[in-house]
């Protein structure tokens, strides 16, 4: 996980230099914290997904350069089979697999999103658009501005993902859900 995120963190300054932006500038353009997007250059903090959204949307980059180093390249259609999306490990506990990477222009990312029970609390964040979670495998909590729901298997939920929300492995088991991000 250490190493992907470093490389995140390497494109991340990468595009900053691009643009001759300092990480003030990003910050304000893309409604995060300062100190939020410095730690994210460093490479020693878990960038979210929706941070990288944010930047992508905002400077017209794709996501998949931001995470994986690699371009979009098809436009009629982008097949991914089982298991072999290219994933990201942000924590330990939290990996997303993309079903659409090569996909130019998306209208939605669309993950599969491993989630491991741990003791944490719940790491909250907030995007632009909308969201949709439907439950493959598990029970998930997730709470959305301090309202807690349960998910179980076969549940879905679609939600205004400016909100504030975070989701938590239930019952010591590994949760998988599908996620488009809109």
């Amino acid at each position: 996980m250490d190493e992907q995120i470093k490389q995140i963190a390497e494109r991340l300054r990468g595009l900053r230099d691009v643009l001759e932006l300092t990480s003030e500038d990003i910050a304000r353009d893309c409604d995060i914290s300062a100190e939020e997007y410095r730690l994210a250059e460093t490479g020693d903090f878990d960038i979210s997904v929706s941070m990288l959204q944010k930047i992508a949307r905002h400077y017209g980059v794709a996501l998949d350069a931001l995470m994986f180093g690699e371009e979009p390249k098809m436009s009629s259609y982008f097949l991914t089979r089982a298991g072999k999306g290219v994933s990201i490990e942000r924590t330990k506990a939290y990996k997303y697999q993309s079903l659409a990477s090569g996909f130019m222009n998306r209208n939605a990312d669309p993950f599969i999103v491993t989630v491991e029970p741990n003791d944490e609390p719940i790491h909250y964040n907030s995007h632009s658009g909308q969201e949709f979670n439907l439950v493959l495998e598990g029970r998930m909590m997730l709470s959305i501005e301090g309202k807690d729901l349960i998910l179980n298997e076969g549940d879905s939920l679609y939600f205004n993902s400016k909100l504030p929300h975070g989701m938590k492995a239930l019952d010591g088991k590994n949760v998988r859900f599908l996620a488009v991000i809109m």
